[in-house]
């Protein structure tokens, strides 16, 4: 492309362009900046709230084995210990009744655990019904810590009283349970700081990737379409990291061609403009009818390039833009690629065009989109015709899974280092400059673009004719 100043209207376009851009960015921003967190905030609240749910599920847990557990071990301790009330039953029976409170007292000093005598009546209130009836009929009831065990004493309105049997005299003993309690603070504590420090050890790469998100997003929301979010740390932001990159570049691409049209439109339309302002003062001056039909023609063919630079230049943002979705349908391939070059055939003036489709199967059907791969067709076979000095020659072949179209000329070729720089947009060739084979850069640009739309592409390379080779390749079938 011939390196010009870009107009006012193109500066005009592409700062409103930007400034769009930025203002998409700068959406989310506002959440962002005004959230006002920083790691260790992050970092309690997530702890406590991580800390909080583990010990209530603990607890809740062990709750529930422990009115699980309960019943069994009721039992257990029923069947554990009515050997010994049943001995000592036996020893108060041996006394009268009125000497069963010493005799109690005097068998308490030989066990561990308390010993007592109380009416029926006082434990109405301490006992629950089932364990009421329990002791109505004779069984062993416990309370409901599981700590003291109640047995009338025959049909008596006396209660024996055993417990809590984790009652000691001893005061090494006494110091069980608080020491007992010390030790689950401790167990507590460690799992709460083993828990802290692998909590931040998580957290701290989580910050620091969302740090790098919104760096990064407030330098493209202030126009740094250059900013790339680096590689996450943790597998939690690699997908957002590399959809926001990949955004940013979409965004910048955009950018760059908006630019790139702009600048290349403002330059191409200045000669036509250029030569109907010629041709216009030129008519005010004659009144020969054949000089006036001549201008006339000459502005009518300026006005025909216009309109046929604006159809290709919105052709081209189209599929730079946004890739279409390619409908494919299946076409018997050599009759459709007879047709597309007849279409076009006339352009080619004295050329000899023939069409080779020897090597391709019988019936060869191929998928394709009958709307995106004329166009390709018809700027490859136009660039052909501008040139070609006498033969075109247009052939097909399978190649694997592929189809293959080769469109060769015997004009002067393209230099190996410019080859694939042709299909840029707004490439011109220096031997192409001139008005004689005319053109914008456009149409190889194009095909490129439709035959990736179908997963394939196009090349350029050195045609047996001795001019160029443009080669389309796409899957035959999907």
């Amino acid at each position: 492309m011939t390196g010009t100043e870009p107009g006012p209207r193109e500066s005009k376009d592409s700062s409103s362009n930007q400034g769009l851009a930025r203002s998409l960015f700068r959406v989310s921003l506002p959440r962002w900046r005004g959230g006002g967190y920083s790691l260790s905030k992050l970092f309690f609240n997530f702890y406590l709230l991580a800390m909080g749910s583990f010990v209530a599920i603990a607890f809740t847990a062990d709750f529930v084995i422990s009115t699980a557990q309960r019943g069994i071990t009721d039992d257990y301790a029923r069947r554990f210990m009515r050997g010994t009330i049943t001995l000592i039953e036996d020893e108060l029976f041996s006394q009268p009744r009125r000497n069963w409170e010493n005799k109690i007292e005097e068998l308490d000093q030989k066990f561990s655990y308390r010993l007592g005598i109380v009416e029926r009546i006082s434990l109405d209130q301490k006992l629950t019904p089932p364990q009421v009836i329990k002791l109505d009929a004779g069984d062993i009831a416990i309370d409901h810590d599981g700590d003291i065990m109640y047995h009338r004493l025959g049909t008596s309105s006396k209660v024996l009283v055993v417990g809590p049997l984790a009652a000691n005299r001893n005061t090494e003993l006494k110091d069980r349970l608080p020491l007992d309690l010390r030790l689950r603070l401790l167990t507590w504590s460690l799992i709460g700081l083993i828990f802290g420090v692998a909590l931040w050890f998580w957290v701290r790469p989580v910050w620091r990737d969302l740090e790098a998100l919104r760096q990064t997003a407030r330098d493209l929301g202030d126009g740094d379409f250059e900013a790339r979010s680096p590689p996450a740390r943790s597998q939690l932001f690699s997908s957002l990291s590399e959809t926001m990159n990949s955004m940013a570049e979409r965004v910048q691409q955009l950018l760059a061609t908006h630019r790139e049209l702009a600048c290349g439109i403002s330059h191409e339309l200045r000669t036509p403009i250029a030569r109907m302002r010629f041709a216009l003062e030129m008519l005010s001056e004659t009144d020969q009818r054949n000089e006036r039909e001549r201008l006339w023609s000459m502005m009518e063919a300026d006005l025909d390039e216009l309109d046929h630079l604006i159809d290709t230049s919105l052709t081209y943002a189209r599929f730079e833009r946004e890739a279409p979705e390619p409908h494919l349908s299946s076409v018997k391939f050599a009759d459709w690629l007879a047709d597309e070059i007849d279409s076009v055939r006339l352009l080619g003036r004295n050329l000899s065009v023939t069409v080779d489709t020897e090597k391709l199967p019988e019936n060869l059907a191929v998928d394709l989109d009958r709307k995106a791969m004329p166009y390709a067709m018809r700027n490859i076979l136009r660039n052909a015709f501008k040139y070609a000095s006498k033969q075109i020659v247009v052939s097909s072949e399978l190649l694997g899974q592929n189809i293959l179209i080769h469109v060769d000329d015997d004009g002067i070729g393209i230099p190996p280092e410019d080859r694939e720089h042709v299909f840029s947009a707004f490439t011109r060739l220096d031997r192409s400059r001139d008005r004689a084979t005319g053109g914008y850069g456009l149409g190889l640009a194009i095909t490129r673009r439709v035959l990736e739309l179908h997963g394939g592409t196009a090349t350029a390379g050195t045609s047996p004719l001795g001019g160029a080779r443009f080669t389309l390749s796409w899957l035959a079938q999907h």
